[in-house]
């Protein structure tokens, strides 16, 4: 599904360039959950922005789907993330005053699907993402942190993306809660969805199948997570 070759990417300002990314290379395959992990400077920010279409490598490769995301056009890369990229925040960025339906359906809008086809997708998101349907006329505002997060990833789901991506989803969230959304990730992945998830928590990494650890813009290791957690969606 995803596949980085060398990407390099370098700041300049007043003359002066910082590399962020110094030659990171990896594969993600199909159905995989994997976690970014790095402290902060790491470079994993950056290269959750390139993995996400909002940025673009200064050098190398970045294939989705088998298709050269490098060097797209804004618009080539705006398509890219709305039919491709679902994507969950650490601050959930839901409209405060608008229904929960409503959040979930907004990329829908953008899209101009009709309003039925939109309230059925929404429904189905929701439903996957786990989020009770007793909610689903709520404004966001009058729901608890995780269910805001599980109508975020609802979001993230409605246009049936290819690739998940999941920027410290549980930052904003109590231990407890932030668990039962990392079960939500477990429970898309086994139904099939891949996910990237960037944190700078082992404990959350230890989630995911497979952890690469970055630093310094570089990789310090891929491996396979043979301690994972499992968590049961409540």
């Amino acid at each position: 599904m995803i596949q980085i070759k060398d990407i390099i990417k370098t700041y300049t300002n007043d003359d002066v360039e910082t590399q962020v990314l110094k030659g990171v290379s990896f594969t993600v395959r199909d159905g995989e959950f994997i976690a970014i992990m790095g402290p902060s400077g790491s470079g994993k920010s950056t290269l959750m922005h390139i993995l996400g279409a909002l940025d673009t490598p200064t050098s190398g490769q970045y294939f989705l789907d088998g298709k050269d995301v490098s060097d797209l056009s804004d618009d080539e890369l705006a398509d890219v993330r709305r039919n491709k990229i679902g994507f969950v925040f650490q601050s959930f960025n839901l409209l405060p005053r608008a229904t929960v339906m409503r959040n979930v359906e907004m990329p829908l809008l953008y899209s101009r699907v009709p309003k039925e086809e939109r309230e059925k997708k929404a429904k189905a998101a929701l439903i996957s993402a786990g989020l009770s349907e007793d909610r689903f006329n709520h404004l966001s505002n009058q729901l608890s942190g995780g269910q805001m997060q599980r109508v975020a990833i609802a979001r993230s789901l409605v246009n049936d993306p290819t690739l998940i991506l999941a920027d410290e989803p549980t930052g904003n969230l109590d231990s407890k809660t932030g668990d039962i959304v990392l079960g939500t990730f477990q429970k898309l992945n086994e139904s099939g969805k891949t996910i990237v998830l960037i944190t700078h928590e082992q404990y959350v990494a230890e989630h995911a199948e497979r952890i690469i650890h970055i630093r310094d813009g570089v990789i310090l290791a891929d491996e396979k997570n043979g301690n994972r957690i499992i968590k049961e969606l409540q």
